[in-house]
Formats: structure tokens, C-alpha cells, sequence
């Protein structure tokens, strides 16, 4: 039971805070329009209070547990879990000399997110009662189709997930610029008229090829186009968003690690919808100003990757469109967590019988990945 201070106000001081890295292999090989990668690393903060452990995690690299146990550990042991305003501030100040972008955002996102778990779970209840509900269920896109499936593979796993409900999915981009036509011809082949179909560049085009591909790939009825370069070039973003075809959307803002990143994007009008990743962008807390600002400007907001963490935050948040069921990290979550929503009809729901996100780490499962 959480202890009460004079006045009724209730009090769980920090107790533990407890660090878990998994390195977990792809099931095949990856890549996208500027990366390659055969793992996943998951970092996961365990964080105890109140007799209740909360949990948050990030898809970061394993210098992030770094931060968490070096810098944040202390600025959480003792404070009240209750006062997560006041936790965030404090986190986000004692980063500052190492670099708030990156490594350092990740880390208090995962804390963030460990905080406003174990705040719902002190309370008995689901993180979507703790924010308030607002759906019953948040649509979700399926995501993958990565440039290096070849193309049988790409036509499966999209093809399978339309089949399976989802009425949006989204392929990759931008590896070899001159095979992309053929690939997203594939791909609208696979999932028929009735899906959408997103593509992502990952920022791999030069702003006047990414034109030309986007009135290209508007022919086989694409409706959004992630990232087509640069999410830091924002005069491309704008050029992309003003020209390209008026059923494409342009969106970008995983990278945002902070509100500020938002508020730039949306001042220089680069995106028709932003996204943000409650994993680097502060956690529950970033998330939630991520939302401010997209409500202030009648702007949708989309959730990038980690679905199992997304689904609580997609259900209360009205201006959230859509959420990303990215296939390596729903195959991660589903792995490691007991919980982790699984999408019926394209959409994902909390489970509101269990308390904050729901999610219980699998240790004996987990055993062979830790790092």
C-alpha cells in the first residue's frame, strides 16, 4: 500500500529501479532505405514502489541501461511516484550534459514509461482509466515489407495481414530507387484495392526524386509516404507535402525526441500527420505533449512502432489516428510479455482487467536474450 502524507495526499517513494537488456535476432534478414540489421535490442527499467513494480522499456541500444543506472537511478530512488511532472523535469535536467537527443531521451523515456505503469498499477487500474478513454479500440497498420524480402515474401506478409483484417499496411522504400516501383506494384497486387498502402523511405530520396517517385506511386494508390527525406530536411518535407499528390500524406517525426522537435516540424507545416514514439520521445509524458500540440493545430498523430506499449496511449488520446504493428517489435512483445494486445480486425484494444499497460516481462523466456 502506498503511504499517505498529511492531508490525504498519497505518497509511493521509489524503492528500486531494476535494468534488463535483451539482444534478440531478426527472423531474417533486415533492411531499410539506409539501414541493415539482424537484432533487436530491447532495454527494459523495472521500477518498485508501493509494493507494486511498474514496468517501461525502450528499443535502444544497451548504452542507454547505461544512463538509466548512472544518472536516472538517482533522480528517481526516493521521489514519489505520484509526482510525475516533477520526475520528467528533473530527468530532463539531469541529462543535460550528456546530450538530451538519443541515447540520453531513450533512457528517461523507458524511466517515464516504468513511472506512469507503476503509477496506474499503485491504483489498481489500466493506464488508459489513469489518462482517460476516449475509444474502445485504436486502429493499427501492419508494418514491414522490409527492402531486403524479396519480393514472394513481401507480397506474403502484406498480403496476410490485409487478409487478416488490417486495412492499412506499410513496405519500405528506398534502397534501390529504381526497383521501388515494381516492389509497391507488388505490394498493391498483394493487398488488393480495398487496403491502404503506406511506403517509407526512411529519408533515403533527394528531394526532387522523392517528387517524381511520389507521382509514381501515387499511380498504384499510395496514401502515405513516411519520411521521403530527411526528417531533419523540413524545407524537403514542405516541398513534398505541397506537390505531391493531394491523397498522399506526408509524415514524419519518430526521431522527435523532445517538444520541441514537434513544435519545429509543424511550424515549418513539413508533415500532414506527425508521429512520435512514447520510447524516445519522454515516455507517457512526451507522448502526452506530443498530443497537445497535434490537438492545437487539428493535426493527427500517429504511434511509431512498439504497438504493445502504444495501445493504452491510442485509446485515451483522441487526435491519435492510427498506431504502427511493426513486425519485429510485435513479435518481440509477444515474446517477452505476457499481455501484449493482439490486433483483431486491424485494431488493437487494452486489456482493462489488468492494471497500467498490462504487460508482465517473461524472465525464464527473456533468460536467453539478456545481454
Amino acid at each position: 500500500m502506498a503511504a499517505t502524507r498529511k492531508g490525504g495526499a498519497p505518497e509511493a517513494p521509489v524503492s528500486a529501479v531494476d535494468l534488463s537488456i535483451c539482444r534478440i535476432p531478426t527472423d531474417a534478414a533486415e533492411s531499410d532505405g539506409t539501414l541493415e540489421w539482424d537484432h533487436t535490442t530491447l532495454v527494459i527499467v523495472e521500477i518498485e514502489a508501493g509494493g507494486k513494480r511498474g514496468l517501461g522499456y525502450t528499443y535502444a541500444d544497451a548504452a542507454t541501461g547505461a544512463v538509466v543506472n548512472d544518472t536516472l537511478r538517482g533522480v528517481v530512488l526516493g521521489q514519489d511516484v505520484f509526482g510525475l511532472p516533477l520526475l520528467a523535469a528533473r530527468m530532463a535536467q539531469a541529462v543535460r550534459n550528456l546530450g538530451r537527443q538519443g541515447v540520453a531521451a531513450m533512457a528517461v523515456s523507458a524511466v517515464d514509461c516504468a513511472l506512469w505503469d507503476l503509477k496506474a498499477r499503485l491504483l489498481d487500474i489500466p493506464l488508459v482509466t489513469l489518462l482517460g478513454q476516449s475509444r474502445a479500440a485504436v486502429r493499427a497498420y501492419g508494418s514491414g515489407g522490409f527492402t531486403s524480402y524479396d519480393n514472394t515474401r513481401l507480397a506474403k506478409q502484406l498480403g496476410d495481414w490485409a487478409a487478416e483484417g488490417f486495412t492499412s499496411v506499410k513496405m519500405k522504400v528506398g534502397r534501390d530507387a529504381a526497383a521501388d516501383p515494381m516492389r509497391v506494384r507488388t505490394a498493391r497486387r498483394a493487398v488488393g484495392n480495398d487496403t491502404e498502402l503506406f511506403v517509407d523511405a526512411n529519408g533515403a530520396y533527394a528531394q526532387k526524386q522523392a517528387l517524381a517517385l511520389a507521382l509514381v506511386f501515387a499511380e498504384q494508390d499510395v496514401r502515405w509516404f513516411e519520411e521521403p527525406v530527411s526528417s531533419d530536411d523540413l524545407t524537403g518535407l514542405r516541398l513534398l507535402r505541397d506537390r505531391a499528390p493531394a491523397r498522399m500524406e506526408i509524415a514524419a517525426g519518430e526521431y522527435g525526441y523532445d517538444g520541441s522537435y514537434f513544435r519545429r516540424m509543424m511550424e515549418a507545416q513539413a508533415v500532414d500527420v506527425l508521429q512520435a514514439d512514447a520510447t524516445r520521445c519522454g515516455g507517457v509524458s512526451g507522448f502526452v505533449t506530443a498530443h497537445a500540440l497535434c490537438d492545437a493545430r487539428n493535426m493527427p498523430l500517429s504511434a511509431h512502432c512498439a504497438p504493445a506499449l502504444h495501445v493504452h496511449l491510442g485509446c485515451a488520446l483522441p487526435r491519435v489516428r492510427h498506431l504502427e504493428y511493426f513486425h519485429d517489435h510485435q513479435r518481440i512483445e509477444r515474446m517477452l510479455f505476457d499481455g501484449a494486445a493482439v490486433p483483431r480486425a486491424g485494431s488493437l484494444a487494452p486489456e482493462l482487467g489488468r492494471p497500467g499497460f498490462g504487460l508482465e516481462f517473461k524472465r525464464k523466456d527473456a533468460a536467453r536474450f539478456l545481454v
